[in-house]
């Protein structure tokens, strides 16, 4: 069958950067690679639509897969798929990724798409391909979504994978179909930014992120050893010079980061990944010290909110608080480390009173981290529901009236991409204040902070933000700051959360 990479593994950042995902042409499948060109919006064209139904015209194929995450990567998915429905009635159609896998209802029942793959398909799409071309029960195939007649059926979810004794990455076979240097991008991080993605899941069951349903708190990881092998021959065959580690959660277990880092060190590479406050500060300050020595230049952080109230009906987990986020990045500036908090505004309170008053109280606990630690990167979402069935935040999220478009196409209409990159979230108890309080604030703390991460700002572009937002971020008058906003879409300012690095 050929070697599979795991098509429903994604994160939450990663959203919005450039992904790396195989695509092999075994036995008489297609497995279509859905690409974000440099993080750009991307707009359908006819050349691009027509790739997969050239490749069918040729005959001999059965079966047309792809993984999809929301956004920009559904907007992809939906027409192709459609289309090859359309010219190809008898090709079975598969999605993995977590946007299926988290919306199975409307995906199925668009009329073309047959099977999802739930969750990691290391497994279960080689045995969903050997059963649909044998005439065996496919299903008996685990992580598997389908439907029968009228039902929706999910099969039972594998244990977690030993990604050790999964087979190797073909990277010499995406190769020959997608050069792999036009996957190293140039980064903050360095001029040829392999992304990898090293572990399954993550221990934790935020009620807002869309890998708890998948995994359901469960995480498993590749080895350090067997990490930097991959990371050694990347670098070595394709000139890759720094990391994107686009993990749930890299930083699990200190034992493995240390390996890592210890193995990695000599190889000069600058690398990011994603990781927890609560779990990071446990770790030593020697291990912490070896990381940075290692190269790791910055991490991301769910940081969330200031109030201790809402990350309890978060459910974030562990033993994160206010205080800890606070003392955590001051802790960082001592090893040179770049914290990246992410910060989600607007999350429902009783009362359209309570809700605006968290935002003001978000938006000072916000400046209050810069205070400590100005390097910290900032990174603000509107909060838009994900459906983790019997999480308090998702109970109130109904009671609101929200709903989810029951229709596939509806989710690439321009108001629910915009919802995809938590910028609109069309939530009943957000009003137009709340939404341009939070967007002119981010508009203020963008100028007055820009990003680190933007190389194509030069220091006399963010001089020149800096001095003209410095009165409306020292004051507190943040509204209609069109000046700024005229500044950055003029300099073409890059927003990390939506286009990454």
């Amino acid at each position: 069958m050929g070697t599979m990479i795991p098509l429903g593994d994604a994160s939450r950042r990663p959203l919005h950067r450039p992904v790396v995902t195989a695509s092999i042409i075994l036995v008489n499948a297609i497995v279509f690679v859905m690409e974000l060109q440099g993080g750009e919006p991307f707009e359908i064209d006819s050349k691009r639509i027509s790739v997969a139904p050239e490749m069918l015209q040729e005959g001999g194929y059965g079966y047309f897969g792809c993984t999809c995450m929301p956004g920009p990567q559904l907007k992809q998915a939906i027409p192709i798929s459609k289309k090859i429905r359309e010219q190809y009635p008898d090709i079975k159609i598969i999605w993995g990724g977590y946007f299926p896998s988290n919306q199975p209802a409307p995906v199925l029942d668009s009329g073309y798409v047959d099977y999802i793959i739930n969750g990691p398909g290391d497994k279960c799409f080689p045995a969903l391909l050997d059963a649909l071309e044998n005439n065996k029960p496919f299903e008996l195939v685990s992580n598997l979504i389908y439907k029968a007649g009228d039902k929706l059926v999910k099969t039972r979810k594998d244990e977690l994978y030993d990604m050790d004794l999964l087979k190797p990455l073909p990277y010499d076979k995406l190769n020959h179909f997608y050069p792999m240097r036009r996957y190293l991008g140039k980064t903050y991080l360095g001029s040829r930014t392999i992304a990898y993605h090293s572990s399954f899941g993550c221990p934790f069951k935020c009620s807002f992120c869309a890998v708890v349903p998948i995994y359901n708190a469960r995480w498993r990881g590749k080895s350090a050893e067997l990490i930097y092998d991959d990371i050694k021959y990347l670098k070595d065959t394709y000139g890759g010079n720094a990391i994107e580690f686009h993990d749930n959660n890299f930083f699990v277990s200190e034992k493995r980061t240390v390996a890592f880092s210890k193995l990695i060190q000599p190889e000069k590479m600058i690398w990011w990944g994603e990781g927890r406050i609560d779990t990071i500060d446990k770790y030593s300050d020697e291990s912490l010290a070896i990381m940075r020595e290692a190269g790791c230049r910055m991490i991301f952080f769910g940081a969330e909110t200031g109030n201790d109230e809402v990350l309890k009906k978060m459910n974030k987990g562990g033993t994160q608080t206010a205080a800890e986020i606070r003392s955590f990045a001051g802790r960082m500036a001592k090893f040179d480390i770049i914290p990246e908090y992410s910060f989600v505004l607007g999350t429902p309170g009783e009362t359209p009173e309570q809700t605006m008053k968290q935002i003001d109280q978000d938006i000072a606990f916000i400046k209050e981290i810069k205070s400590i630690n100005p390097k910290t990167e900032i990174i603000i979402y509107v909060y838009s529901p994900v459906p983790t069935e019997g999480s308090d935040m998702y109970n109130l999220v109904l009671e609101s009236g929200f709903r989810f478009p029951q229709h596939l196409e509806d989710w690439i209409s321009p108001q629910w991409e915009k919802f995809d990159l938590r910028k609109n979230p069309l939530t009943p108890w957000l009003t137009a204040e709340m939404i341009d309080k939070i967007k002119d604030f981010e508009t203020v703390l963008n100028s007055y902070y820009p990003t680190v991460s933007d190389i194509r700002l030069t220091q006399v572009k963010r001089n020149m933000m800096r001095l003209l937002a410095s009165l409306r971020y020292k004051t507190g008058v943040y509204w209609k700051p069109y000046e700024l906003k005229a500044l950055q879409m003029m300099w073409k300012y890059r927003q990390p959360e939506i286009e990454g690095f």
